[in-house]
């Protein structure tokens, strides 16, 4: 064995032995995503209205309207850093096994919560959400006569009620909870048009009711939470009560004895009273009885253990320095996560039989090679992913991405695993057809197998990098397991190359040398070996076609508008809930209605064992949207959400135009590319074939009653990657018909036509073998999987269609009546 033989089989060695060290043991290297694991995914924002309130309040500026815009960008990007450090430390106290949490853009904070169940995931949002913005100010002097005065008017604020002696007041059931947001709050304050901020204390009376006492507080600042060092409950020896206790570091300690000493009781008798305020909630406002240099403190208020210790938690992990809000919320139930890993295992084994017989069968020994070069792709298949993840990473500029380790595995990474071990087939397709004419025409074993590797080459390089480019594209405007699936798909692009063009290469080689190969004997479909059909002279009746297919679905989907889009573009909910017993919609229509969501689209919908879950669509998200999710759950029937996808309608609009950034950046790409290695008329028949497959595919899957989603835009772009693909291959072969003797003379026509059914019997195998890994998926994906597997069987159906009868008529528009020289 010569030297260049024995690196190449070390190397393989090599590559092996770190593969499998980066996978194993399996249940520590390989991380699961949510939706396999199951858990929540939440997208936190950082509030920019207030922050730019806070530079006001900070004297940085006399009004929003004046903030600089680049002063408040670097400030919004300051609390995003010490935001996730804060969101960090609440999360943590959970409990829960390796959260992730990590800053993304400029503005925004992943948080990944793995196995949370519907009391952690509700803490976790709970936690998130709270400033916990500790400040003591005084109530102000006048507060007892400007209350006085307000009840004696009547006057009493949106959404309480006056009780019967006129001191306090209650609230009114009829304004839901959801109208008590933040902002109403925020707008409390101004009730009265007083100096000072109007604010409600809670209070529980003997009766256990609960009351709300109206109090006027200064707007000055005494005293801020940064410096308490520590928390922690304590409870009313009379009463058992849960109080929080505070602690003060050695500066705060300092500022509150100075504070409590200049506020103490006057010898006039006179006192005033301290106003403990958490997140603009008044909690409680203790009087002043005597300077207090322990530097302890407590704030008392009708709150239960549970939520006193939730403070706690907070106030220990640190404030916020400005607002967060949830934008995005995903979440996956553990069972149905499990379901997920079963149904992908089934996809995978079933799809990979699938090929392998169908390989062996039909190009015997070399099929056996591809099949063991299949193998190599899975086995190799994690070291792509280490350095897929790192290069997209870096061309990107994600953080998330450039670390070099092993990518969290999702559900859409196992579909592109799926997809990888069919689309890896098509380049031992294209270089065993080469094999199988340098063979016919007299060429010896190792003649014809280097013949053609070398003339399969260019083919295989051009559509492999076209469809790596689409893979960059996606990871760049995607995100999460979109972006998985798009690390995934480049490790199996990168992979497969390298092990056919390099390694079964070398197998081949070795067995030619050693006299182990007698023949090439391939089969071959009756009907396509010699095939002649005039795809060209049907390429009119084909454009009438394909214009009337756009334009019928098309015209369903402008009439059905945006119930075309998920929620994914338009904002809201979808929650997935199991049942034991099922309720009749019109029962579920009911409840929701009462909760304010009678126009909530309802489905009951069966997997394919046969268990039904219930589909609830709103329009809200986040917060809004938890009344609809508690009134499906207090059907009988012990109706549990399983799965929540929440987003909020300004990633919805974000995501909308990612997803039309990235097919246009992939086309623009593509156009490039395809003028550079051919030329300009070929980029315009590539372009207009994958306008065609993008626009078809889009029209007959939201005619058949399914949503666009981010999904469905991994799915169009994998479906771009293997269309140009399929008309690479046609391209390449009408170029290198172009520059052969015997075909001179012949029209761009005659060659076009000749080129197409010379690469028809590839074309045809390549689709069936990708078509039955994507069938294994529509079968055993499950859920969205199913459907992302149906735009993909939809879209390569299309393709291959168009790489004959729409690419090439296109080509000939610049070459009408030009004949080869």
């Amino acid at each position: 064995m010569d030297k260049n033989k024995l690196w190449k089989w070390l190397l393989l060695g090599f590559l092996v032995l770190w593969s499998i060290t980066l996978v194993t043991p399996l249940d520590q290297k390989v991380k699961l995503g949510l939706d396999l694991k199951g858990g929540s995914s939440f997208v936190v924002e950082v509030d920019a209205d207030d922050v730019a309130k806070k530079m006001v309040e900070d004297g940085k500026a006399e009004s929003i309207e004046t903030v600089d815009r680049s002063d408040l960008a670097k400030k919004i990007k300051e609390v995003q850093e010490v935001a996730v450090e804060v969101i960090r430390n609440r999360i943590d106290v959970l409990g829960t096994s390796e959260p992730e949490i990590y800053p993304e853009g400029d503005n925004r904070i992943v948080v990944r919560i793995p196995g949370a169940d519907a009391e952690t995931r509700a803490e976790a949002k709970s936690q998130m959400s709270r400033d916990a913005v500790l400040t003591f100010k005084l109530v102000d002097k006048e507060s007892d006569l400007w209350t006085r005065e307000l009840m004696v008017e009547g006057k009493v604020p949106h959404g309480f009620k006056m009780t019967g002696n006129g001191e306090f007041l209650i609230r009114d059931l009829e304004v839901s909870d959801a109208e008590l947001d933040r902002e109403f709050y925020e707008k409390l304050k101004k009730f009265g048009g007083k100096r000072a901020d109007f604010m409600l204390m809670e209070e529980k009376l003997k009766d256990g009711s609960r009351v709300f006492r109206p109090t006027y507080v200064e707007r000055r600042k005494q005293l801020g939470g940064d410096t308490v060092a520590d928390a922690f409950v304590t409870y009313d020896q009379m009463t058992s009560v849960p109080k929080i206790s505070l602690e003060f570091d050695s500066e705060g300690k300092k500022d509150f004895g100075k504070v409590t000493e200049k506020y103490g009781p006057k010898e006039d008798g006179s006192f005033r009273l301290l106003a403990i305020i958490l997140d603009d909630k008044l909690y409680s406002a203790p009087r002043i009885n005597e300077p207090i240099y322990s530097g302890r403190a407590e704030i008392s208020g009708s709150f239960s253990v549970v939520e006193a210790r939730q403070l706690v938690n907070v106030l220990r992990a640190g404030s916020l320095p400005g607002r967060v809000k949830i934008v995005e919320e995903r979440t996956v139930a553990p069972t149905l996560g499990q379901d997920s890993i079963n149904s992908g295992k089934m996809a995978i084994i079933y799809g990979g039989i699938g090929v392998l017989l169908f390989m062996a069968l039909y190009y015997m020994l070399p099929g056996i090679i591809a099949n063991l070069s299949l193998v190599f792709v899975l086995l190799l298949l994690p070291v792509g992913m280490v350095v897929s993840a790192g290069f997209l990473g870096v061309i990107s500029g994600s953080l998330e991405g450039g670390a070099v380790s092993l990518p969290t595995l999702t559900l859409y990474g196992i579909a592109g695993i799926v997809l990888t071990v069919g689309m890896a087939v098509d380049a031992n397709v294209l270089i065993f057809e080469r094999m199988r004419e340098e063979w016919k025409v007299g060429k010896s074993i190792s003649g014809a197998i280097n013949a053609g590797y070398n003339k399969a080459f260019s083919t295989i390089l051009d559509a492999n990098v076209t469809t790596l480019l689409t893979a960059i594209i996606l990871f760049w405007q995607g995100s999460g397991p979109i972006r998985g699936f798009a690390v995934t798909l480049s490790a199996g692009i990168l992979v497969s190359m390298f092990i056919v063009l390099v390694m079964t290469r070398l197998f081949f080689n070795t067995l030619a040398d050693a006299k182990m190969i007698k023949s090439l004997k391939m089969a071959s479909i009756p009907g396509l070996a010699n095939a002649s059909f005039d795809f060209i002279g049907k390429r009119k009746v084909a454009a009438v076609v394909s214009i009337l297919v756009i334009l019928g679905t098309w015209g369903l989907f402008v009439q059905k508008g945006d119930a075309n889009l998920g929620v994914d573009f338009t904002g809201g909910s979808v929650i997935t809930f199991e049942f034991d017993q099922k309720q009749d919609i019109e029962t579920v229509r009911g409840a929701l209605a009462e909760a304010g969501f009678g126009t909530a689209n309802i489905a009951y919908q069966a997997d394919l064992q046969g268990k039904e879950f219930l589909e609830v669509k709103i329009g809200a998200s986040g917060e809004e949207s938890e009344p609809a999710l508690n009134a499906v759950k207090t059907l009988e029937g012990n109706y549990q959400d399983v799965k929540n996808d929440s987003v909020g309608s300004q990633i919805g609009a974000e995501l909308k135009s990612k997803g039309i950034k990235a097919i246009i950046w992939a086309l623009i790409g593509i156009i490039i590319y395809v003028s550079i290695r051919f030329e300009f008329a070929f980029a315009m028949g590539a372009i207009t074939a994958l306008a065609h497959d993008v626009l078809i595919t889009i029209g007959i899957y939201c005619a058949l009653g399914y949503e666009l989603s981010m999904p469905i835009i991994a799915a169009l772009l994998t479906i771009v990657g293997y269309s140009v693909n399929d008309t690479i291959v046609v391209f390449d072969r009408i170029r290198e018909d172009l520059h052969l003797e015997k075909e001179k003379g012949k029209s761009y026509k005659e060659i076009a036509n000749l080129s197409i059914n010379q690469t028809l019997s590839r074309t045809v195998l390549t689709s069936f073998t990708t078509l039955l890994t994507v069938v294994m998926l529509l079968i055993f994906g499950g859920g969205a999987v199913q459907d992302f597997a149906l735009a993909l069987l939809i879209g390569i159906l299309v393709g291959t269609y168009s790489s004959v009868f729409v690419a090439t008529p296109v080509v000939l528009l610049w070459h009408k009546e030009e004949k080869v020289q």
